[in-house]
């Protein structure tokens, strides 16, 4: 079955870039018709939905983190990376890759049917 895996940042300072990978497995990320997402899970608040890179390289942003967010690939290694520039301590949640459903372009987390097991990132001096 398709699993995804992201990396494990742990702790970032504020004002840096937060940088993460996601590394799918079973299943390539240049499949036709497939979005690949990041979303995130603020203490006390919903979970929220990044940004996309899909099938062809194409990337998508939430309007409101769209100016500080960057989604990239590698498609000879099968992953698709996170970058948050200028974090605050707000930035701090569980992190998630996930896949969006077939043919579904994603703007919110339950356009999803696969997800990693979500990593920690904490922002603190």
């Amino acid at each position: 079955q398709v699993q995804l895996q992201e990396s494990s940042p742990g702790l970032v300072k504020p004002s840096q870039t937060l940088s993460l990978t996601c590394t799918v497995s079973n299943a390539s990320i240049a499949t036709d018709y497939y979005y690949w997402s990041w979303i995130r899970h603020i203490p006390r608040k919903g979970p929220e939905w990044i940004g996309y890179i899909n099938y062809s390289g194409t990337t998508g942003y939430s309007p409101s983190l769209k100016s500080r967010t960057s989604i990239a690939r590698d498609t000879s290694k099968n992953q698709f990376t996170l970058q948050l520039s200028s974090v605050t301590p707000t930035d701090t949640a569980v992190y998630y890759c996930a896949r969006g459903r077939w043919r579904v372009i994603p703007n919110e987390p339950s356009d999803h049917d696969i997800w990693g097991q979500g990593t920690q990132v904490t922002v603190s001096s």
